[in-house]
């Protein structure tokens, strides 16, 4: 019979308990013989006590004591009568156990103490070796979904897994599939020679063939290398859903132990992190394109309307500019008929003029800088607005009227900015009341419980009105509500737009309500300067 030894560096701890006191003391010589520190006990309470009192490699235990084996997964070695009854479902419900007849000679006992040990030892490197390789491809997943590159993706799959597993080579690449980039990656161990595909992956038909079965099957399948006889390798596939995505190659020498279960399942677990990886390196990276393209159009749009604007800024300038030399007289008496028709050129020019400036400023809006920020007087804006715009109203026999908060009214906010929300806001209340109609603009001073004082300026007409299912839609640019574009009612649809953008920006809220055929009212809402 082949003899186990005990390492003499570190003993190994056995408790011998058997209520027989000469067999106690011949298994106590035989273990002691073969190297183990032994402990001993002769009935149930000593057992408990050595239990307690210090851990064991291997419990040799007598069937009369079995009742108080150990718990803590130490290695059993039962010694029983022949006429014994053993209970094979409780001895292997133990997990490492043995058993030994009582007429077997000690040092029978003394081996198969030994072989438990070994395999108690065997299995703690075994879950040891698992656990670290687990956390090797654990590292592995986490460098694969680090990156969005699937480039190295590839490379961080292939160095991983070739430095977890040992392997001499790991290759991986992908199909044809729009769903993932299209990648290869190889990875060779330090002073090993290039790996050679094995013969099923040397085709791309029959390489995919291949990886369709194996991932239709949830398998992977073993191969030797056609170029590298003396290596193990193995295939597996990576997929999402019905469809195989790519395929990975591992080889390594031919000393390593068969592919265990555990590697191909944690093998398995890193193909499927791959996959998810690919698909969102692919979609975040079409994702990046449209948006590079929206922007490079964004900005060509820019440019479009910068480059018109200046090109119809400056004939708009000289025709101002000979408009009013006409008036001036500066070409002769001009007949009132011809005047007549000069207004009609310096009112188009005008609402040309406009037009321009509001396409430059929506063209700028997004990539406009900070607001000029300053402690600006609501109720002087509000004046200066007013006043600009007085002659429009006049023209049209329209009421304007402004009844301002008592005191002074301060914001925080850019006033030449502002200035430009009000005149969009009140000459659109102008444009869309009729003749003899009213615009009341007022300001107040809001404060609610719970909430920050604020300062309100409304602008209510007698317009026309906006259609109830329009109103949500009149602060998307270049938008006009149907009943003005059936009115003919001159506009760009640009005012609203830009007096939102620009309330936006001042942490304010600008909102809209309106009755068709009844009027409009527009309210601008921003945080009151509280400070001296």
């Amino acid at each position: 019979m082949s003899r186990l030894k005990n390492d003499a560096s570190e003993p190994k701890r056995a408790l011998v308990a058997d209520p027989d006191t000469a067999r106690l003391a011949e298994t106590v010589a035989a273990l002691t013989s073969a190297g183990f520190s032994v402990r001993s006990a002769c009935d149930a309470d000593s057992l408990a006590d050595a239990l307690e009192h210090g851990p064991s490699d291997v419990v040799v235990l007598d069937n009369d004591l079995r009742g108080f084996r150990p718990t803590n997964g130490s290695p059993v070695l039962l010694m029983l009568d022949p006429a014994d009854e053993l209970d094979v479902a409780a001895l292997e419900a133990w997990r490492i156990a043995d058993f030994v007849y009582h007429g077997q000679a000690p040092e029978i006992r003394a081996h198969r103490a030994l072989v438990l040990t070994h395999r108690a030892t065997e299995r703690t490197s075994r879950r040891a070796k698992a656990e670290s390789l687990r956390e090797s491809l654990r590292k592995v997943s986490a460098a694969i979904r680090s990156t969005i590159d699937p480039g190295q993706i590839a490379l961080h799959l292939v160095e991983g897994i070739g430095g977890a597993l040992g392997a001499d080579h790991v290759w991986f690449t992908t199909f044809q599939d729009a769903r993932v980039t299209q990648v290869s990656a190889e990875w060779n161990a330090p002073g090993a020679a290039n790996g050679v595909l094995p013969d099923e992956l040397s085709d791309e038909s029959t390489m995919f063939e291949l990886a369709a079965r194996l991932w239709a099957e949830a398998e992977v399948q073993p191969l030797r290398g056609r170029g590298a006889p003396s290596s193990r390798s193995v295939v597996v596939p990576v997929g999402e859903g019905h469809l195989v995505l790519g395929v990975i190659w591992i080889a390594r020498p031919d000393t390593a132990q068969e592919w265990t279960r555990a590697e191909i399942g944690l093998i398995q677990h890193v193909s499927g992190n791959l996959a998810y990886a690919l698909m969102q390196s692919h979609l975040i990276g079409a994702q990046q394109m449209v948006m590079l393209k929206l922007h490079e159009l964004d900005q060509a749009k820019t440019d479009f309307l910068t480059t018109v604007n200046h090109e119809l800024r400056t004939p708009l300038t000289s025709i101002a500019a000979y408009v009013d030399m006409i008036r001036s007289g500066a070409g002769g008496a001009v007949p009132p008929s011809v005047g007549r028709m000069v207004d009609v050129i310096s009112r188009n020019a005008e609402r040309l003029r406009q037009l321009i400036e509001d396409m430059l400023t929506v063209s700028h809006q997004d990539t406009a800088g900070d607001l000029q920020l300053s402690r600006v007087n609501v109720g002087t804006v509000l004046k200066l607005v007013v006043a600009a715009l007085q002659p429009l109203a006049d023209s049209r026999s329209l009421s304007l009227t402004v009844m301002h908060a008592p005191g002074t009214v301060i914001v925080q906010g850019d006033e030449a900015k502002l200035e430009q929300v009000f005149s969009n806001i009140i000459s659109n209340a102008i444009k869309f009341t009729p003749h003899g109609g009213h615009v009341a603009v007022s300001s107040g001073i809001s404060i609610g419980p719970g909430t920050v004082p604020s300062v309100v300026v409304r602008v209510e007409d007698t317009g026309v009105g906006i259609p109830s299912n329009e109103v949500d839609r009149v602060f998307t640019r270049f938008f006009r509500a149907s009943n003005a574009s059936t009115a003919a009612i001159p506009g760009s649809g640009l005012g609203l737009a830009i007096a939102h953008d620009i309330v936006k920006r001042h942490a304010g809220r600008l909102d809209v309500e309106s009755e068709l055929g009844v009027g409009t009212t527009v309210s601008v809402r921003l945080l009151l300067d509280t400070g001296s």
